[in-house]
C-alpha cells in the first residue's frame, strides 16, 4: 500500500513538474530585473521571430508544391502541399495566441505546439494518408535534427522544453505508427545505430541549451552584482560631489574648475560647541552632530543647494554648480529653516542648542582638488566675507551682507544691524534676516 501511494505521489509530482515548466511565470512585469523575467521576454520574443521564420521557409514551397501537385500530378506533390499548408496554419495559430495576454501566460504551451506543428504534422498527415514506410526514417531523421538545431540556437532557454518536443516526436513516430501497423524503421538500420542516432540527436541541443542557459544566468548574476556595485560607488561619489560634478570626474575631465559671477554661500556654526565637547562622551558627542547636520543635510536637498563641507561644528552650503536666479532665496528660506529645525530638534532631543548662520553672495571659483579623499570647493573673497558673517553674528541670528540685503529685501523681512567692525575687511554694514514677507 506505502509502495503504491509512492508511486503516485511521484506520478503527480513529476506531471507538477512537467506543467511548471510548459507555463512561464504570470506576475513579470516588463522593467523585473530578475533572470526569469529576462528568459521569459528573450524566449517570448525570439519564438515570435522563429514562427515568423518558420512562416515563411513553409510559405516559399507551397508554390512548388502547388506547381507539382497540378503539372505533375504526384501523390508526393499533393502531400507536401498538405503537409506545408498544415503546418503553415499550425504556426499562424500560435503566433495569433503570442499576440493575447492568454499567449504571453503560456510561453511554454506555445513552444511546444509550434515546435510539434512544425515536426508531427508531417507524420500525421502520411499516417492519415496510410504512406508511412521505413524508407521515409532517413528524411524523418534529417527533418528532426533541422528542426532541433534550429530550436536550440534560435531559442536557447528552457531545456525541459525541448526535451518535451523531441520526445513527442520519438514517441509519435515509434509509438503510433507501429501500433497502426506501419513500419518506421529501415531493415538494414541496426538498433546499436539507431539508438546512437535519436541519442546524439537529443543530447547535443539540450546539453548546448541547458550550458547556454547557465552560463546566461551567471552572466546575469555577474552583471547584477556589478550594477549593484556601480550603483553604491555612483551613491558614494554624489554623496562627496555635486551630480554634474561627479559627471563631468567619470568623462576623465583631469582638471575641473569654474568661475562663477554670483553665488551665495551659508555658514552655519554650533554655539558653544567646543566647551558642549568638554561635558559628554565622544560617542554621544558625534551623536549629536550627526543629528544636528542631517537635520541640515535634509533641509539643503529640499531647496536644491550644494553642501560644500563641514569644518568641526561648521557647516558649509551654497547654491551651485548649476546657475539657477532663486538660490539666493532658497539659501534663505534654508537658514529659517534651519532655525526651526533646531528649535524642534531642542525640544525633541532636550537639548538647547543654537546656531549661528551668515550669508553672503559674490563671485567665487569651485573645482575638485587632490588625488584621495578629494572635495569639492569654493574660493574667493565671497566665502570668506560668508564665513565673517557667520562668526560676527549672534546667537540665534542669521547675519547677511549688503550684498545679499539687495538681492532680498523685497521679499524678505530684515532688521538692520548697522555698521560693525568685520575682521580683515573693515566696517560693514549687514542685516539680520528675519523672515518672508507675509505677502
Amino acid at each position: 500500500m506505502q509502495k503504491t501511494t509512492a508511486k503516485k505521489s511521484l506520478k503527480v509530482s513529476w506531471l507538477k513538474q512537467i506543467w511548471a515548466v510548459l507555463n512561464e511565470p504570470v506576475t513579470l512585469s516588463a522593467t523585473s530585473a530578475t533572470y526569469d523575467s529576462l528568459r521569459y521576454r528573450f524566449m517570448r520574443n525570439r519564438l515570435r521571430w522563429a514562427m515568423v521564420l518558420g512562416l515563411i521557409y513553409f510559405l516559399s514551397f507551397v508554390p512548388i508544391d502547388l506547381y507539382s501537385w497540378l503539372v505533375q500530378d504526384q501523390l508526393i506533390a499533393r502531400t507536401w502541399l498538405l503537409t506545408g499548408l498544415t503546418r503553415i496554419f499550425g504556426l499562424a495559430i500560435c503566433l495569433i495566441a503570442l499576440q493575447f495576454p492568454l499567449g504571453h501566460r503560456r510561453l511554454g504551451i506555445l513552444f511546444v505546439g509550434a515546435s510539434w506543428s512544425v515536426i508531427l504534422i508531417r507524420q500525421i498527415v502520411k499516417t492519415v494518408t496510410g504512406n508511412v514506410t521505413p524508407d521515409d526514417f532517413d528524411w524523418t531523421m534529417f527533418t528532426w535534427t533541422m528542426v532541433f538545431f534550429s530550436q536550440a540556437t534560435l531559442i536557447p532557454v528552457r531545456w525541459p522544453l525541448h526535451l518535451i518536443s523531441q520526445l513527442g516526436a520519438l514517441i509519435y513516430y515509434f509509438g503510433v505508427n507501429p501500433l497502426l501497423g506501419f513500419a518506421v524503421v529501415p531493415a538494414e538500420e541496426s538498433p546499436a545505430s539507431l539508438i546512437l542516432k535519436l541519442f546524439w540527436m537529443c543530447a547535443i541541443p539540450n546539453l548546448s541549451i541547458y550550458l547556454y542557459e547557465h552560463l546566461a544566468e551567471a552572466e546575469f548574476d555577474a552583471q547584477s552584482k556589478l550594477k549593484v556595485e556601480q550603483e553604491r560607488s555612483e551613491r558614494l561619489l554624489l554623496n562627496i560631489l555635486p551630480q554634474p560634478i561627479a559627471e563631468r570626474l567619470k568623462q576623465e575631465e583631469r582638471t575641473i574648475a569654474d568661475s562663477f559671477r554670483e553665488v551665495t554661500v551659508l555658514f552655519a556654526d554650533i554655539v558653544g560647541f567646543t566647551k558642549l565637547s568638554e561635558q559628554i562622551p565622544p560617542t554621544q558627542l558625534v551623536e549629536l552632530l550627526n543629528q544636528t547636520f542631517s537635520i541640515f543635510d535634509r533641509l539643503a536637498e529640499k531647496y536644491g543647494l550644494e553642501k560644500i563641507k563641514t569644518i568641526g561644528d561648521a557647516y558649509m552650503v551654497a547654491g551651485l554648480p548649476e546657475p539657477h536666479p532663486d538660490y539666493v532665496c532658497a539659501v534663505a528660506d534654508m537658514a529659517l529653516d534651519m532655525q526651526q529645525a533646531l528649535q524642534d530638534f531642542n525640544q525633541h532631543a532636550q537639548q538647547n542648542l543654537k546656531i549661528r548662520i551668515g550669508i553672503h553672495t559674490g563671485p567665487v571659483v569651485a573645482g575638485v582638488i587632490g588625488m584621495k579623499k578629494f572635495a569639492y570647493d569654493l574660493w574667493g573673497d565671497t566665502v570668506n566675507t560668508a564665513s565673517r558673517m557667520e562668526s560676527h553674528s549672534l546667537p540665534g541670528k542669521i547675519q547677511v551682507s549688503q550684498t545679499t540685503y539687495e538681492c532680498l529685501r523685497d521679499r524678505y523681512e530684515f532688521e538692520a544691524r548697522g555698521a560693525i567692525p568685520i575682521k580683515g575687511k573693515g566696517e560693514m554694514s549687514t542685516y539680520f534676516l528675519k523672515g518672508r514677507r507675509s505677502s
